[in-house]
């Protein structure tokens, strides 16, 4: 019996898609040195502000690196005849890189000239609308109510205009939280490290589950470039760090995340009932929310904060998480390894949800957030 060309022959890449997450660190590893060179030669340099954290002039355009080491693990996943499915069946991972260069070039843009608000926006917003031309979009989506004959929650159908509209709405608002949460060394880049390494785990799952449906290779990919980019990043990033990624940077993680959030999630079909598998039925929307928790949580804190004092939502200030947390006597290094656990507890909890029993992982969640709550006061408590 000759399979579909829909599905894959059983068995997991996990060797292949691990091989291109590698040599895109490696990539990146090595393009970052040469691409701080350029960033000091042309002025790229960020110079500390009063909102600022860092002390010395620091390169920028980090991102410029990141990008060029997930083009190269793009072109060796091509070559690779078990990835190159995520093409042949797919425009999700040049959408990526199409709308990820546009997205980087703005950044280094920015970088360079400190472009305005809404001008980002505006670029931002094209970016979103290059990834749904090429089919990037929620074609699902599910909701706890209207569930009939004990199936718990429904499924909404999208059509083309609104799983466009959310779609944009998920990238924009992505791009700004990694933007807005990128303030200490090491943070953005972990953070995407930690979120692209569960998104893949989530992927994978799904690509197991499926049988090898390929539509579910390209969200892994577009994953796994990332975790391999962050990864890469993260030596010349890491506190003290010797260059700083940028808006270049920061907007393309946050891109990257949503565009591999929507494929993954965006397209799956919740179809579960019964009581043993009600917490698997959120998964995929836990995964994406869990995902988004930490950057977002910071974006929507400053937007209130600064529209009540009658500012700007894009406005700067000294009051993010990060800033909150050395306020209360973290170093910078604990604060951001404090972020990170927070993020992996969340992320790799809601991916969890979709592998383990439900009861025994709702514990595991709890203990981590409790363990995170005690570590995050710490300073204060030995204050008193």
């Amino acid at each position: 019996m000759v399979p579909s060309p829909a599905f894959a022959p059983a068995g997991l890449p996990v060797r292949e898609y691990l091989l291109v997450a590698l040599v895109t660190a490696v990539l990146t590893f090595l393009f970052t040195g040469l691409v701080r060179l350029l960033a000091i030669r042309i002025g790229a340099v960020a110079y500390p502000r009063q909102r600022d954290v860092h002390v010395v002039p620091m390169p920028r355009l980090g991102g410029l690196a990141m990008y060029l080491g997930i083009c190269g693990g793009m072109l060796l996943a091509h070559q690779l005849p078990v990835l190159r499915r995520a093409f042949d069946y797919s425009f999700d991972p040049t959408a990526v890189l199409l709308g990820g260069g546009i997205i980087v070039a703005i950044g280094m843009l920015d970088d360079r000239f400190e472009l305005d608000s809404l001008t980002k926006l505006a670029g931002q917003t094209t970016c979103a609308g290059i990834l749904v031309l090429f089919g990037v979009q929620w074609f699902v989506l599910w909701v706890p109510w209207g569930g009939e004959g004990g199936i718990f929650g429904s499924v909404l159908i999208l059509d083309q205009n609104q799983g466009g509209l959310l779609a944009i709405l998920l990238v924009v608002t992505m791009i700004n939280a990694m933007n807005f949460v990128d303030g200490l060394d090491g943070l953005a880049a972990g953070i995407g490290l930690i979120a692209a390494v569960a998104t893949c785990a989530f992927s994978l799952h799904l690509l197991a589950q499926s049988g090898g449906d390929v539509g579910n290779y390209p969200p892994a990919l577009i994953a796994a470039t990332l975790a391999g980019a962050c990864l890469g990043f993260l030596p010349h990033n890491f506190q003290p760090a010797r260059i700083f990624m940028g808006d270049s940077g920061s907007m393309l993680i946050g891109l990257m995340l949503a565009a591999s959030s929507t494929t993954a999630s965006g397209r799956t079909n919740p179809t579960f009932s019964g009581a043993t598998e009600s917490i698997a039925l959120f998964s995929p929307l836990l995964v994406v929310a869990a995902v988004l928790f930490v950057p977002v949580l910071d974006l929507l804190m400053a937007i209130v904060r600064r529209t009540r004092r009658g500012e700007s939502p894009f406005s700067a200030d000294k009051m993010h998480l990060h800033h909150r947390l050395l306020e209360i006597g973290h170093s910078q290094r604990r604060a951001v390894l404090l972020i990170y656990l927070w993020a992996a507890v969340l992320a790799f909890g809601a991916v969890s949800l979709t592998l383990f029993d439900g009861f025994i992982v709702v514990w595991g969640i709890g203990i981590g957030v409790l363990v995170a709550v005690i570590v995050s006061a710490i300073p204060r408590l030995r204050a008193r």
